[in-house]
């Protein structure tokens, strides 16, 4: 069993936010008020350098709970948001920071600092969901979707690939190498986020990784823009895939 414990609690807009730990982990869960009746569940990982709490993750959470009734979910990924950083992720971080003053492709230093991450964070969600399918509000047989863009996406690849109660999933802006792998073993629906002109990821390995899902059902939306400029219409969309596939009804923002 694994140590799950609310910290803080608050209520904005009709969205409960709880911080929390799992296994001393810290995380937040968004649910809809009152916290009642069981509702699907949507993991999320947030992208890299951010954390938690960033703008785009109670901006997701915000319209998957106010709009579909569900409970969302996301940990600090390791060396983020609260979590101390580790001699490793300082030497990665500076030598990103140094290809990138220096005008060198990111990708594969990304690429190899992400799989590190991963290999870290995939047994801490696979925790977190154990806990959080205790609570009866979510329930050990209730529907579960991930989300997860960029670092978000290098996490939740192996999350899903080896996670059988993931039943949808949206991915997107990675590239393939480490993940083409393991995203053939991923058979479940899922819609994928590519940007057209992105900087750092090209269109073929973009297209690639899309490629790799082993999923009949996939959707790949793609908008042109750089890296950093994936439209927010991409956020409903998102929503209303998992309405779909969970069997929500989206209620429309204001």
């Amino acid at each position: 069993m694994h140590s799950l414990q609310f910290t803080t609690e608050s209520l904005s807009n009709g969205v409960v936010e709880r911080d929390f730990t799992v296994d001393g982990v810290p995380g937040v869960l968004w649910s809809p008020a009152p916290v009642a009746g069981r509702a699907p569940l949507v993991l999320m990982g947030h992208g890299g350098g951010t954390h938690k709490k960033h703008p785009a993750m109670s901006g997701r959470a915000q319209r998957l709970v106010a709009g579909c009734g569900f409970h969302v979910a996301v940990l600090d990924a390791p060396g983020h948001g609260d979590r101390p950083r580790t001699a490793h992720d300082e030497a990665e971080i500076a030598e990103l920071f140094r290809a990138r003053a220096a005008g060198e492709p990111e990708g594969p230093i990304v690429v190899r600092y992400n799989d590190h991450l991963a290999q870290l964070a995939v047994p801490e969600y696979v925790a977190l969901l154990d806990a959080l399918q205790e609570l009866p509000e979510i329930g050990a047989d209730g529907p579960v979707g991930y989300w997860g863009i960029n670092m978000g996406t290098a996490i939740g690849v192996p999350f899903v690939a080896a996670e059988p109660r993931i039943g949808a999933a949206v991915f997107g802006q990675h590239w393939p190498d480490v993940l083409a792998e393991k995203a053939r073993r991923i058979t479940v629906p899922i819609e994928f986020d590519l940007q057209w002109d992105d900087e750092h990821i090209s269109r073929e390995e973009g297209l690639a990784l899309f490629d790799a899902f082993g999923s009949t059902e996939k959707s790949l939306h793609v908008n042109s823009g750089g890296h950093k400029e994936l439209p927010r219409f991409e956020a409903d969309s998102a929503v209303r895939f998992f309405a779909r596939h969970f069997g929500g009804a989206v209620t429309e923002r204001a």
